[in-house]
């Protein structure tokens, strides 16, 4: 909505990031990040060429997406949740960035991870072992494409207490 500030995480070419800006506004942020410096700085020449003055770019780490606290009211991950290669501590490192009341809302495919996607359950699974509760789920119209959307609930555990998921 207008006047939100949003996290596109693993932006790519900024097909999302460029769509949220119009759609927070002039007083709403998006963060755009990304962990290839090629990818970014490409971003970062369109987002100045196009003079979307309410977008910074920045360059996450695969296990960190270096996010700044209690600043996101959404973070969105759109086909690429499945490419993090250490998901419960990027998860967890990405907690603390959400304000009071922020999302994290994730579209990706329903099957295997090695073939570029996320079972549903597996998702719920990883978000839960860090602190995540599960708020919304539909399927989306492209086969076997699936939207969650995630709150953190109580304190962010302590990373020893984080259990590994199967599957």
């Amino acid at each position: 909505r207008p006047g939100m500030t949003v996290a596109d995480i693993g932006a790519g070419e900024g097909y999302y990031t460029i769509r949220l800006a119009g759609r927070v506004g002039a007083k709403g942020r998006v963060l755009a990040e990304d962990i290839i410096p090629e990818v970014r700085n490409r971003l970062a020449e369109r987002v100045y060429r196009e003079r979307l003055d309410n977008v910074s770019v920045r360059l996450g780490l695969p296990a960190d997406p270096r996010l700044p606290p209690a600043s996101f009211d959404r973070i969105l991950m759109v086909h690429m949740y499945h490419e993090i290669e250490a998901p419960y501590e990027f998860l967890w490192r990405m907690r603390p960035s959400l304000k009071a009341g922020g999302r994290v809302v994730i579209v990706d495919a329903n099957r295997p991870t090695a073939n570029h996607g996320t079972p549903p359950a597996l998702l719920a699974c990883e978000l839960a072992a860090v602190g995540y509760r599960l708020g919304e789920a539909k399927a989306l119209p492209q086969q076997g494409t699936y939207l969650r959307v995630f709150m953190p609930v109580g304190k962010r555990p302590d990373p020893g207490a984080i259990r590994v998921c199967r599957g």
